[in-house]
């Protein structure tokens, strides 16, 4: 089964990785420059208003200074804070358990946000671009994610923040050439419907049959609200749950990231799995194949060995059983996204010869096509990326097209 994974999908990606990463993609210079000195300034303002908040001036950037002011200036509890070798950790997701206790903190959360974007992104992409092309030629990796998920570097673009307004900005930067059109081709909601294949759990797939937003419909479930008053902060409790049941969120996670009561978060998730019964024990079934067999596996047979799920450390136990859970999902879903590139890739030639598939994101594929081909291949990319595979509920293809990657319109 290794084998033939390796012989019909990892070998036949090769040829698809090397031909995207010589296509390569443009970039508007002149954009990245202005956008770069805006959030400049914003992070310039967001430095002054820290130091006015903390009474002195001090590095932001130093772990250092900023315990110094966050712990001893001002105060704060370091309570239930991680902690590193050189004492409390001051890393984002750690900072983000203090968001309520002073004013001070959202502020060094997104001036770090800024910074990061300015340099990873801003700065270093125009840096990338090959004199001899015009364009940045990132570099995919196979073998990086245990999951089989592709990796990319030099840039990674499978870090630039999705749902931002500064990662929209920084999409709007990867522009099509002169007569030419950016499409993407997502993958809807692709690993919800693979666990809802998995576990044959019968609610689920008769959501997606349906055609019905999940989303709207857990939280219409979760809440006892009819469908047509969830709102958005509605939705967005039923997405964490969704998502962070599936890959082994248990309820302080799911209260930490909802900002709610522990009790409460507990509550949703025994009234998710009352819900969705097979969810529950397939899960739990995925945990005891690991323990048994010592490795789990996707619907093609890719493997994950998990030498710490027998540990008798609960911490380390625990995270092997979250791996258990999510690679055969995180991993089918990768498997079906290769499986799609090789099927594109042999066949598009003949549909649009011009036409070049130039990056991998996420559940994303994005091409750059003549303007007068758009529609047949948008009608080509969506027809092939969901027929690559049967799942018990329909695979669910957008399209979307714009003369750059961040101002996409419905195809």
């Amino acid at each position: 089964q290794q084998l033939g994974l390796l012989e019909n999908i990892e070998l036949p990606l090769i040829e698809v990785l090397a031909s995207m990463e010589r296509a390569g993609v443009k970039l508007d210079i002149a954009l990245l420059t202005s956008m770069s000195a805006k959030l400049a300034k914003q992070a310039a303002s967001l430095e002054g208003n820290i130091h006015t908040l903390a009474g002195s001036h001090f590095n932001i950037a130093s772990p250092r200074q900023l315990k110094e002011v966050l712990f001893g200036k001002l105060g704060i509890s370091a309570m239930g804070m991680g902690r590193t070798k050189t004492g409390i950790s001051t890393a984002a997701d750690e900072l983000e358990k203090l968001a309520g206790e002073h004013e001070i903190i959202p502020l060094i959360l997104e001036y770090r946000e800024l910074s990061k974007l300015r340099s990873t992104y801003l700065d270093a992409l125009p840096k990338l671009v090959s004199p001899s092309t015009g364009r940045v030629h990132t570099s995919y990796h196979q073998t990086v994610a245990a999951t089989g998920r592709l990796s990319s570097s030099d840039p990674n673009l499978q870090n630039i923040p999705i749902r931002t307004p500064i990662g929209a900005a920084i999409r709007t930067a990867f522009i099509a050439e002169r007569g030419a059109r950016i499409l993407s081709a997502d993958y809807n909601q692709i690993e919800l419907r693979v666990i809802a294949s998995l576990a044959e759990d019968g609610t689920m797939i008769e959501t997606f049959r349906r055609g019905v937003e999940i989303q709207t419909r857990t939280a219409s479930e979760l809440h006892d609200v009819p469908v047509d008053r969830v709102d958005k902060a509605l939705r967005r409790t039923a997405k964490e749950v969704n998502f962070g049941i599936i890959y082994g969120m248990g309820a302080s996670g799911l209260a930490q990231r909802q900002g709610i009561a522990r009790d409460k978060a507990k509550a949703f998730i025994d009234k998710y799995f009352a819900l969705h019964p097979k969810i529950a024990q397939y899960l739990e079934t995925t945990k005891q194949l690991a323990l048994q067999h010592g490795y789990v596996e996707t619907i093609f047979g890719r493997r994950r060995y998990l030498p710490d799920i027998g540990s008798s450390a609960p911490q380390i136990r625990a995270a092997a059983e979250r791996a258990a859970i999510n690679h055969p999902i995180q991993g089918t879903s990768a498997d079906l996204m290769k499986l799609a590139m090789i099927a594109v890739h042999e066949k598009l030639p003949a549909v649009s010869p011009k036409s070049r598939m130039i990056m991998q994101v996420h559940d994303e594929l994005v091409f750059e096509v003549p303007a007068a081909d758009v529609a047949k291949v948008a009608a080509f990319v969506k027809q092939t990326m969901e027929g690559v595979y049967q799942l018990r509920v329909p695979i669910v293809v957008h399209v979307g097209v714009g003369s750059n990657w961040g101002g996409l319109k419905p195809a």
